[in-house]
């Protein structure tokens, strides 16, 4: 690797909530530059959240990341001619990625609705400790806990 890191980019707040995590989201959610649809559909999400649980969007959105971010993660670490998989704690900036990342990917399974309404029903999952992406943090979980007799590679 050459060179300096490249500097990291300061994003700005969403326009309508002032929050930067969800403007880190929309950004994830993004496809080809269209940030007005990727936008809509995050704001029609916050939307069917508050109709489907009386609640305040944002805390059932900031609840259902929350529960989804992981702690462990494994890493494989080539050591003596085998492949061992090394358990890690999972740095913060890297936790919500990975959460964000599992939470659109688990409301691109569902079928049948539109993305803000997949969206909102597997937020409102994962902040009830239900749902895909809690099922793929829980595996990444279980997979560290198996290969804790291989901690001492880190």
């Amino acid at each position: 690797m050459r060179g300096n890191k490249a500097a990291r980019r300061k994003i700005e707040a969403d326009p309508k909530h002032n929050n930067l995590i969800i403007a880190k989201f929309i950004n994830y959610v993004m496809r080809r530059g269209k940030k007005s649809v990727a936008q809509a559909i995050i704001y029609d999400m916050l939307d069917d959240i508050s109709k489907k649980t009386k609640q305040d969007p944002l805390e059932i959105f900031d609840r259902g990341l929350k529960n989804v971010t992981p702690i462990l993660e494994v890493k494989s670490r080539r050591i003596g001619g085998a492949n061992y998989q090394i358990p890690v704690e999972v740095r913060g900036d890297r936790r919500i990625t990975l959460a964000m990342r599992w939470l659109i990917k688990a409301a691109q399974t569902r079928k049948g609705m539109p993305m803000s309404q997949k969206l909102a029903e597997e937020f409102i999952a994962a902040a009830n400790n239900q749902g895909e992406a809690i099922k793929k943090k829980e595996d990444v979980h279980r997979m560290a806990e198996a290969n804790r007799a291989f901690a001492h590679f880190a």
